[in-house]
């Protein structure tokens, strides 16, 4: 892998533990020579995740829609920032920077942008693997929503499977690693949603 997107909150959320897991992967990152792709924000999960990549050495490339370069404080000491004209312009821009896509807490931003690549993954878009840093447990009653879709009949065992799940940095690089992308069919059968 080489270059990860990270979604995250412009906020840093009431658990000291969600700055610490962002901190962390931002380490971890530098030190497996993995760039970070990501919203391009000095605050909150943004700003720890990217200057705990910088500090230990690493590349950190945000994308920051010109709206929110001032709302979101952009990081101006990134590697790269680009300023792109639309939340659209920005996704797509993360999307074909990383080869890999993270959702660390964060908001409805943050749901957003990860359900967004796991869909283009369902699709047969693009093979790299979407997952999730499950800091403190925050997305638990996600994931149990992703399981009672597979129990209504909206979720295929092999969609609800692809997501990846860690409840530390590290599992969630070698869960990477292992990652194998399902074969999504031509055409989509009934008996496959």
């Amino acid at each position: 892998m080489d270059a990860l997107c990270v979604y995250c909150g412009s906020s840093p959320g009431e658990n000291p533990a969600y700055v610490a897991a962002a901190e962390e992967l931002g380490r971890a990152l530098a030190a497996r020579d993995v760039a970070l792709v990501f919203g391009g924000g000095e605050v909150g999960m943004m700003g720890a995740v990217a200057s705990a990549t910088l500090d230990a050495g690493g590349e950190a490339y945000g994308i920051i829609p010109e709206a929110l370069a001032e709302r979101e404080h952009a990081h101006d000491g990134l590697t790269e920032l680009e300023v792109v004209e639309s939340m659209h312009a920005r996704k797509a821009r993360m999307a074909e920077l990383a080869d890999g896509f993270v959702a660390l807490p964060g908001g409805f931003g943050t749901l957003e942008e990860i359900i967004e690549v796991l869909t283009w993954a369902q699709l047969g878009f693009h093979q790299s693997p979407c997952g999730f840093l499950n800091v403190a447990g925050y997305f638990d009653d996600l994931l149990s929503f992703f399981d009672h879709q597979r129990e209504e009949g909206f979720v295929s065992d092999t969609h609800r499977e692809m997501v990846v799940v860690a409840e530390t940095v590290g599992e969630l690089f070698d869960s990477f690693e292992r990652y194998d992308p399902p074969n999504v069919p031509e055409y989509i059968e009934e008996s496959e949603l």
